[in-house]
């Protein structure tokens, strides 16, 4: 058996908004499983496999990215670039979920080529996980011509996610809403593009069609890169009960503070959820999430640990994961950090809340160390360091 034990904690945050601080300053993994937390003095930390001293920083369950656009393994041919997945590790995060491998070259449109492509996706990125982060992949776009059976066909392969609807043929909320309709029955989420275009290709996504079509996530709500006007936004927070709000790096920043302002006068702050959707035009960002969590705290009136929430927990509710929470039985996937060196206030939440990032010292997944010091955030005051 193995088992990881995690020592000397400064704070535990927990992924949950109604309770975003855990007392402790230890906890307790098996076999890549979380086993328990609190205080050291209370838990049995004998006969662990590793151990690690995390000199006072902080844990947080692992960060997700709630929409990125891979291809296959670490690579993304639309910047060219290789270890994007690696790099975005360092930024804190260990799952990422496809809102389409659009970027794949010459991809398929025909319902065979689409179905073949996405379920060779899912297989490829769960038999190949770069750096350890989990992929979930293998997203179809919709396209005309699909029709219940391919969806059932598309689930008992194992397909979870559909990719970005909008993004393929099917442009009406009425063909939208029926395979959104199949999709929900046979056990896959889904996802719509909204505002104007980002590819060519793609259009306008306006309100109405949002709330016709009916997806589980609203794919940016901050646009995509272009963002719906105000009281649109306004409109799809006010009217949708349900659906993740999921806010982008790579949306518009001043929409996606109207975001969080409106699902808190609301009091649907449960509903956020950060992505970067990148690989894109805008590059990549392995620190977007991060960079998320910090503006949305110091423009958005946001307590840090709740903002954290919107890059853990709340998505691990709403695409019913069982990482992103500190949770018995959940996966053992972390981010030890600290607050940055010479950056301003008090504590690294203090540091966080007025918009500065704080330095990632360790990603642990599945009980495995997969990164030590960050290459890409700001140098934290204190590391963790691995003693066993």
């Amino acid at each position: 058996m193995e088992k990881l034990v995690i020592r000397n904690i400064g704070q535990i945050l927990s992924g949950k908004m109604e309770a975003p601080i855990f007392d402790g300053d230890c906890l307790i993994a098996l076999d890549g499983k979380i086993e328990a937390w609190g205080l050291e003095k209370d838990l049995n930390t004998e006969d662990a496999t590793c151990i690690v001293d995390a000199h006072g920083v902080t844990l947080a369950p692992g960060l997700i990215d709630s929409h990125v656009h891979p291809v296959v393994g670490d690579y993304t041919p639309r910047q060219q670039q290789l270890h994007w997945i690696d790099s975005t590790l360092n930024g804190g995060v260990t799952t990422m979920i496809s809102a389409g491998e659009v970027h794949m070259p010459g991809r398929p449109k025909d319902v065979i080529g689409l179905k073949a492509m996405s379920i060779a996706a899912q297989r490829w990125y769960e038999n190949f996980r770069p750096s350890g982060v989990k992929v979930h992949a293998g997203a179809p776009v919709i396209e005309h011509g699909m029709v219940e059976e391919d969806f059932a066909e598309l689930a008992n392969a194992g397909v979870t996610y559909l990719g970005e609807v909008g993004l393929g043929s099917v442009k009406d909320g009425k063909t939208a809403n029926q395979m959104v309709s199949w999709a929900r029955k046979h056990g896959i989420q889904s996802t719509i593009h909204t505002g104007g275009p980002s590819i060519p290709g793609s259009g306008l996504i306006d309100a109405d069609m949002v709330i016709e079509t009916d997806t589980d996530v609203i794919g940016h709500i901050n646009g995509g890169h272009s963002a719906l006007p105000d009281d649109q936004i306004i409109c799809l927070c006010e009217t949708c009960t349900r659906q993740a709000f999921e806010i982008v790096h790579n949306g518009n920043e001043r929409a996606a503070v109207l975001t969080v302002n409106t699902a808190r006068e609301l009091g649907k702050l449960g509903q956020v959820i950060l992505g970067t959707d990148g690989p894109a035009g805008s590059g990549v960002q392995p620190l977007g999430i991060l960079r998320m969590i910090a503006m949305l705290s110091a423009f958005g009136n946001v307590p840090a640990e709740i903002a954290f929430c919107f890059g853990n927990g709340n998505t691990a509710r709403q695409r019913n994961l069982d990482v992103g929470l500190i949770e018995k039985g959940y996966c053992a996937d972390f981010v030890l950090l600290d607050q940055a060196q010479h950056a301003p206030g008090k504590t690294m939440l203090d540091s966080v809340a007025q918009g500065n990032l704080p330095g990632v010292g360790m990603t642990i997944i599945d009980g495995v160390i997969r990164s030590e010091r960050s290459r890409n955030t700001p140098p934290a005051q204190r590391l963790p360091e691995r003693v066993l």
